[in-house]
């Protein structure tokens, strides 16, 4: 069987690339097109027949990561997993999406408070309305008597700022595999919610 040739990145999605790392590293609004440009290895001139504007770039990372996450609650919210299941296949999402993503991820959780208007108030809408559902989820938990009585807003944005903290394993010098650090925070976070008894 043949081989299907991988599609080559378009200098676009070098851009997007490049700016997500520069982005992380020194800041969006430190982040000058000339950088980016200096980084791609085209004239500075030359970006701008590929993208607009700095603004462009940040839209497409931010907006481009929530959809990948609006999509997989959607696909989650339709199937017939128990409540436990489901937070722990949010969970490893999450986990998986800052380890193989890390750099896009970062910079729509981090860097999105730059974007231009409407998009900041759409960007902040789907945050809000993303930890709706996820609340909303271990509400039914609770309901069925899956999950402990918990605050669930409040250990939805623990579980978030714990997965955001992947931040420091991505710079650590001696780390344990992305695998196992995924089998840690699930074990430690979904035992956390389990009904005992």
């Amino acid at each position: 069987m043949a081989k299907t040739a991988r599609k080559k990145a378009s200098k676009k999605d070098l851009i997007l690339q490049k700016a997500a790392i520069m982005f992380r590293e020194k800041g969006f609004a430190a982040t000058s097109m000339r950088d980016l440009a200096e980084s791609v290895g085209i004239e500075a001139a030359s970006l701008y027949n590929h993208i607009r504007s700095k603004n462009e770039i940040l839209e497409a990372i931010c907006f481009d990561v929530a959809n990948r996450f609006n999509t997989n609650m959607e696909l989650l919210e339709s199937n017939s997993d128990g409540t436990i299941k489901k937070v722990e296949s949010l969970l490893r999402f999450h986990i998986q999406q800052m380890i193989e993503n890390y750099e896009e991820v970062f910079v729509s959780d981090r860097e999105w408070k730059h974007l231009d208007e409407p998009y900041l108030s759409n960007f902040q809408n789907q945050r809000r309305t993303y930890r709706k559902k996820f609340a909303s989820i271990l509400e039914d938990g609770i309901r069925k008597n899956e999950i402990r009585n918990i605050d669930a807003p409040t250990a939805v944005l623990i579980m978030l700022h714990a997965v955001s903290g992947i931040e420091s394993w991505h710079r650590s010098k001696t780390k344990i595999s992305g695998k196992e650090l995924e089998e840690n925070m699930v074990m430690i976070m979904i035992d956390g919610l389990r009904k005992q008894g």
